[in-house]
């Protein structure tokens, strides 16, 4: 069990990238969701024991991470969003190294673990080529290579699909779900698809902050009957937000605009009551906590 409790990070610049943030995680995949900015990856960095949280508390089961981040780093799999590798290493070289630096010292069941990751992420067939002259994709399985060796009870994966195209992305969600029934997975990521696709359980993080959290069936229950979709030319899209119709996502279709609108009523003109999706209850969180925001911009503007 992972457990975060009040975690807050201010940086020496006073910009505060995550406010009292608490969670409880239990083995399986969890999806945190949050715009570019939103203080995912420092989150992300305090789990890891890369980076000291300003107050607050971190435990792993019985490690105090914050005391003791050596102590995770024995069972942690993290896979950053941007990783550097050694420029004319193979792959099979570095995932050795790395594995010795991870504990693995004994030769033959250190040899066992770097071919058999190889071959789980399916790149046997490359494994001795260079790993900086690998695909995108193929980088990525190689992080969750090493994200995997000495098989750890807590992996963190920032932005894993991020630059992807779609049989990669699919291909290296089926390796994480596949990894997940027994550990502790956080999938830290902007788009809203993976956590569709893999996760249980979700919270969603703007401006530092935990602003929802649950299962997506729970949170997707909290906009039951409250989301209508028109159609409308792009022209017609300001005098909607003028006449104070909450518009919480908007997308081009056909050349005209398909709009996503929140309201506890039928909207005037074409509106249709809709079903909605985890798209949706992203969209109108980020809606919320920005309109939140902008009237206590305005309230201390006016004080």
């Amino acid at each position: 069990m992972l457990v975060l409790d009040g975690v807050s990070h201010t940086y020496s610049n006073g910009t505060k990238a995550l406010v009292d943030a608490s969670l409880s995680l239990a083995p399986g995949m969890f999806g945190l969701l949050g715009p570019n900015g939103a203080g995912k990856s420092t989150l992300m960095r305090c789990v890891t024991g890369l980076q000291v949280p300003t107050s607050g508390s971190i435990r792993f089961n019985d490690i105090d991470v914050i005391a003791n981040p050596e102590k995770l780093r024995a069972v942690l799999g993290y896979l950053p969003q941007d990783f550097g590798v050694y420029p004319r290493v193979s792959a099979y070289e570095l995932l050795d190294h790395l594995a010795v630096l991870k504990g693995v010292t004994e030769r033959g069941p250190r040899r066992d673990m770097v071919e058999g990751l190889l071959q789980q992420v399916n790149l046997w067939e490359v494994r001795k080529k260079a790993v900086a002259g690998f695909s995108g994709g193929m980088r990525q399985r190689f992080g969750i290579a090493q994200a995997l060796i000495a098989s750890p009870q807590l992996i963190i994966v920032d932005e894993p699909t991020a630059g992807l195209d779609p049989e990669e992305r699919n291909r290296f969600n089926d390796l994480l779900s596949d990894v997940s029934s027994s550990v502790v997975v956080i999938l830290s990521t902007h788009i809203v698809d993976d956590v569709v696709d893999l996760c249980s359980r979700m919270a969603i993080i703007v401006g530092g902050r935990i602003v929802q959290q649950g299962s997506p069936h729970d949170l997707l229950g909290l906009l039951a009957g409250r989301v209508w979709r028109s159609t409308i030319a792009k022209s017609e899209l300001e005098d909607m937000t003028r006449a104070g119709i909450n518009v919480i996502s908007t997308r081009l279709r056909g050349g005209r605009t398909e709009v996503h609108v929140l309201s506890e009523t039928q909207p005037p003109g074409t509106f249709e009551p809709l079903a909605p999706n985890l798209e949706d209850v992203y969209f109108a969180t980020l809606t919320s906590e920005r309109q939140h925001r902008s009237v206590g911009a305005a309230s201390k503007s006016v004080a």
